[in-house]
């Protein structure tokens, strides 16, 4: 890979980081919850504020990106991101906090819509899937350090809220570096709108893996906003133990997609989602029924190593199908993402009904579905 396309590369994947921020949710959850003495329920309006902006802003987004280009749109979405890192910051009320992430979600909207199709303008197509997981692979080393970075300001501080100042010098230092780089975007042979990005609903193909993007989505954000519950319900952990919980997860996913990009250049990716698939279902189901924390950690860990590269390869196989429809599909399955504001409320009901074990029968039923998406890809495989 030539020095030229490399200096291209660098600053797409930057933005992978930035679009990483978004997982600091999960720990902000959990002391947003103490500090202002919240409800399961409405602590988790938190999640719901950052990802609600996917069902309502990615198709729009994608239809932006092909009339003013792909760049462009990712430079808004970096810098809307900075914006909100910044509220918190600056005044900390249970309002602001929702303002901070209501920004992060918008932001962090537009850069996952654009930001694969970007990728895919500047990576040989035949090394797209392995990119994608190079891709999450870098958002995974953002999620993981985001409650570090969180245990690290409060033991030297005694603020948590400091990691809100670092992510946003780091969001602005990324779009800088992008506004200095060329890139020569594609042009799509469809003029994108409503309509047409809507009609590809239309295709079951399509709309099957837009379903299962959101129960992906779900999955890994239930994941991520239920870790701190179940260790400190189920097993008595105190907050800022469990949140390394947190930390344990993001680095088996981080794991994961630097293993995902090794490999899925070089392997079947149908037979790589079906293994892994089966893996995650098992998982779960132990988690369910884990005696005590040590347990519940590898339990957590196993997950996130069998699940981290379902988005990339579910995503990757779809685009790879209609490669001439990129734009839409990309806002169509970004739109998918508001399964990370759904399933989060509905485990934290399901914690208030049942207790927070239980809880997990929600996250097993969305891997189910992505099971059976290996079978759907069969099908209507080319």
């Amino acid at each position: 890979m030539g020095k030229q396309k490399i200096n291209k590369i660098a600053p797409v994947l930057m933005s992978y980081i930035v679009m990483g921020f978004v997982d600091i949710v999960g720990v902000s959850t959990g002391y947003a919850q103490r500090d202002f003495d919240l409800s399961p329920e409405v602590a988790q309006l938190i999640p719901s504020m950052v990802f609600i902006w996917f069902f309502l802003l990615s198709i729009p987004v994608g239809i932006f990106q092909n009339n003013f280009g792909k760049r462009k749109i990712l430079l808004a979405g970096i810098f809307t991101t900075a914006i909100g890192m910044f509220i918190p910051f600056v005044h900390y009320t249970y309002p602001t906090l929702l303002l901070c992430f209501l920004l992060l979600g918008i932001g962090n909207t537009i850069i996952q819509v654009s930001s694969n199709p970007l990728l895919q303008d500047v990576v040989n197509r035949n090394k797209f899937s392995s990119f994608m997981s190079l891709s999450q692979f870098i958002k995974a080393i953002s999620s993981l350090v985001g409650p570090l970075i969180v245990t690290f300001m409060v033991a030297s501080y005694g603020d948590w809220k400091l990691v809100f100042l670092v992510y946003g010098f780091i969001s602005i230092f990324s779009g800088s570096w992008l506004i200095l780089t060329g890139i020569d975007e594609t042009q799509s042979e469809f003029k994108a709108s409503f309509k047409t990005s809507l009609s590809l609903l239309k295709n079951p193909f399509v709309a099957s893996m837009v379903v299962a993007i959101f129960l992906i989505v779900g999955l890994d954000v239930g994941m991520n906003t239920s870790i701190q519950n179940l260790l400190v319900q189920k097993f008595e952990v105190g907050l800022e133990r469990a949140s390394l919980g947190i930390s344990v997860y993001f680095f088996a996913l981080m794991t994961s997609r630097f293993l995902g990009a090794l490999i899925l250049a070089k392997v079947d990716n149908l037979k790589f989602l079906y293994w892994t698939t089966i893996s995650t279902i098992f998982c779960i189901v132990l988690l369910i029924v884990a005696p005590n924390s040590l347990v519940a950690l590898v339990l957590i860990f196993l997950i996130g190593l069998s699940s981290g590269n379902l988005f990339p390869l579910v995503f990757s196989l779809t685009i790879g199908k209609l490669p001439n429809r990129a734009n839409e599909i990309s806002g169509l399955m970004i739109m998918a993402v508001v399964g990370g504001a759904v399933i989060p409320p509905l485990m934290g009901l399901v914690n208030r009904m049942a207790g927070v074990s239980i809880s997990f029968i929600v996250l097993l039923l969305c891997a189910v579905y992505v099971y059976f998406t290996y079978h759907l890809f069969k099908k209507f495989k080319n």
